[in-house]
């Protein structure tokens, strides 16, 4: 089949789009991208056998997209792209990156009729409300979180198939729309056998850190990821910990008000910001670290859905320490690969912390199991197949 993936913003980097296409490349399909570029990327071309069509965009319409479900402009401007995209490819079917792009999809495939997969990567009406410029003038005052809601239901009941990333997440849209069961799919965020099968080490990172008790975390380091409450828990733990280091790999645009909490407990020796670096370094920081954290704060998008980073903690046998965000406290506990602590909770999260640090045995017998987990259970190569088997059945 020859299918359309509609993606609104650059590709790559995109690990979830990616992965998805080339699984269904492997299985004799064709898939064509589309995607945005603001740049002087080229139009075309071909990674990992993904087809990529590039339409240019501009600041404009970026900003417009903000507004998809406030006004029409956006649509006006994406419709006829997403038109030519198909005709020129001789598109089958519709595969749409999560709904900010839908609305404009929808309209385009008037014209095709053709069948529409909805892949929702995040509960996006709620993770908006967590948006900085959702807090203050204007867009408190012109995004709607709710109209949002509402055409995120509107979507699901036009598409075919439904996919989601967490059984809980699946669950939640049940019970909202019980008439459009049927049509959800499971399709989880998990890595690829490659990711711990073909690592290469830095030796710089493992020397650096061979001395320490290493506290990793990897990822977009937005404050509701919960970084404010394991850097709290440092000046809890370092003098039972003389060579505690929590080392944070990644970035956001919150990261100043991070700083800052370490500056104000004076506890920068304890604490190494690395910035983002590239995900094949990721590998050799996991191997340095001790234990690996996820201290996600809790709402509608975090209860649902799981962070890939504690996937990729676990391919490397790492013991994990998670908030209680439902998703993620569930995987852990039902594979006793890691402890939990409540949610903004530094004195938990401490307590934790120091339980890793008395028991070793505790810390290799969890992370043998969630390594047991991901490799016979939850990679890619297995989590996908629900993915194959849709397409499989798809009418066209």
């Amino acid at each position: 089949m020859r299918i359309g993936m509609i993606l609104d913003s650059n590709f790559p980097p995109d690990p979830r789009v990616e992965n998805e296409a080339i699984e269904l490349i492997k299985h004799g399909h064709s898939v064509y991208l589309f995607c945005i570029t603001y740049g002087n990327e080229k139009s075309e071309e071909i990674i990992n056998g993904i087809q990529v069509k590039r339409y240019n965009s501009n600041k404009l319409e970026y900003k417009l997209s903000a507004l998809a479900y406030t006004v029409s402009f956006y649509r006006f401007f994406m419709q006829p792209k997403i038109v030519d995209f198909i005709q020129r490819n001789n598109i089958e079917a519709l595969h749409i990156h999560d709904i900010r792009i839908a609305k404009s999809v929808f309209k385009a495939n008037k014209k095709f009729n053709l069948p529409v997969v909805l892949d929702l990567h995040d509960n996006m009406p709620e993770v908006m409300k967590l948006y900085p410029h959702l807090q203050k003038f204007p867009g408190k005052y012109i995004i709607s979180p709710k109209k949002w809601k509402q055409k995120e239901e509107e979507f699901i009941n036009k598409a075919d198939k439904v996919i989601s990333v967490s059984p809980e997440f699946i669950e939640s849209l049940e019970n909202r729309i019980p008439s459009a069961s049927s049509k959800f799919v499971l399709v989880p965020n998990t890595i690829r056998k490659s990711f711990f099968e073909d690592a290469v080490f830095d030796k710089s990172i493992l020397d650096k850190y061979k001395d320490h008790f290493v506290v990793l975390y990897v990822g977009d380091t937005h404050l509701r990821r919960g970084l404010q409450t394991a850097i709290s828990a440092i000046p809890l733990l370092k003098d039972k910990i003389k060579n505690i280091k929590l080392v944070i790999v990644g970035k956001n645009t919150t990261d100043p008000i991070l700083k800052k909490q370490v500056a104000d407990l004076k506890i920068e020796e304890f604490v190494d910001f690395e910035g983002w670096q590239n995900v094949s370094l990721f590998p050799s920081y996991i191997k340095a670290s001790t234990v690996c954290i996820s201290p996600l704060h809790r709402n509608k998008q975090h209860d649902v859905a799981y962070a890939n980073k504690i996937f990729q903690y676990m391919s490397f046998a790492k013991p994990l320490l998670v908030s209680d965000a439902i998703a993620q406290k569930k995987i852990v506990e039902e594979n006793n690969c890691g402890l939990v602590h409540l949610e903004k909770d530094e004195v938990d999260f401490a307590e934790k912390i120091l339980t890793f640090f008395k028991d070793e045995n505790l810390r290799m017998q969890l992370g043998e199991n969630g390594e047991k987990f991901v490799k016979e259970k939850f990679s890619w190569e297995q989590t996908s197949k629900k993915l194959i088997e849709l397409y499989d059945n798809i009418t066209v």
